[in-house]
């Protein structure tokens, strides 16, 4: 794999979903790299956005590049990169004009269905592709360190695992991709094969074979994860909370780096933080 980054000054960088709630703080930390340069604000067609300066619309300084459809992209100068932090319909449509375009492409996209993760893994044998559920660097430190906690505690009796996540109101899908994420890596080490998601009624003892996942919508946290190894006598718990959504931009942003120059693939948060 190469490993050397770009040599150009700056990148250019698209962002499908422009006018979303990540999408503004994609434009406003683009705009603040100087190793970046926004090329395209792409939104769908009809948006109450169109032809706006994605720059104002992010709340930041006037950044000259009007927001524009795809179709409308399809006939400009193709960015180097592009981040897509929008919805099913959406990333499966710029996922089709990656590939036409040979663009490289970070989908940070969460709550995608089965068809569409499918065409995003495809979509890997023809151009790069960073794919992770979560692009905050702490929470993927964080995923490490559960990691590592399951393979030592791997074959140890009575070992019960539970993941409990946080977000807004706002938020579409439950539980969270990172929940998963993070019961994924669990069990790959421990050997767990049921994944529960919440609990009601008389259900007896809890099974040491499962991993129970919650879910908590409340205000306007923009994401926290605990992950509780709970034994007899002790218990590690890893938690992982974001402030703001800086940090999720800030790691799709750096991904974005990561993907110019390299060979077509799949690639996680892991090999763009070298972990």
């Amino acid at each position: 794999m190469n490993t050397e980054s770009t040599t150009q000054s700056t990148i250019n960088i698209g962002i499908n979903g422009a006018a979303g709630r990540m999408g503004r703080r994609l434009i406003d930390l683009a705009i603040a790299d100087e190793c970046l340069s926004l090329t395209a604000a792409i939104e769908p067609e009809g948006s109450p956005f169109a032809g706006e300066d994605a720059g104002l619309v992010a709340g930041a300084s006037s950044c000259g590049v009007a927001i524009t459809s795809l179709a409308q992209l399809y006939s400009a100068i193709a960015p180097q990169c592009v981040i897509d932090f929008s919805c099913n319909e959406a990333t499966g449509a710029i996922l089709d004009y990656c590939l036409e375009k040979s663009v490289p492409l970070v989908v940070a996209t969460t709550g995608l269905e089965p068809e569409i993760l499918q065409r995003v893994e495809d979509a890997a044998a023809r151009v790069g592709i960073v794919h992770a559920p979560n692009m905050s660097m702490a929470v993927n430190l964080s995923m490490k360190l559960a990691e590592t906690a399951a393979g030592a505690l791997a074959g140890q009796e009575d070992v019960d695992v539970e993941v409990i996540e946080r977000h807004h109101r706002f938020k579409a899908d439950s539980p969270s991709g990172t929940a998963l994420k993070f019961g994924e890596l669990i069990a790959g080490k421990m050997g767990q094969t049921e994944h529960r998601h919440g609990r009601e009624g008389v259900i007896g003892a809890r099974p040491a074979t499962e991993i129970g996942y919650h879910a908590v919508r409340a205000g306007d946290n923009p994401g926290e994860h605990t992950i509780i190894f709970g034994m007899a006598g002790e218990t590690i718990e890893i938690r992982v909370a974001a402030t703001n959504r800086d940090c999720y931009a800030a790691g799709a942003l750096a991904a974005a780096r990561f993907l110019v120059d390299r060979a077509p693939g799949m690639y996680s948060m892991y090999d763009v933080l070298g972990l």
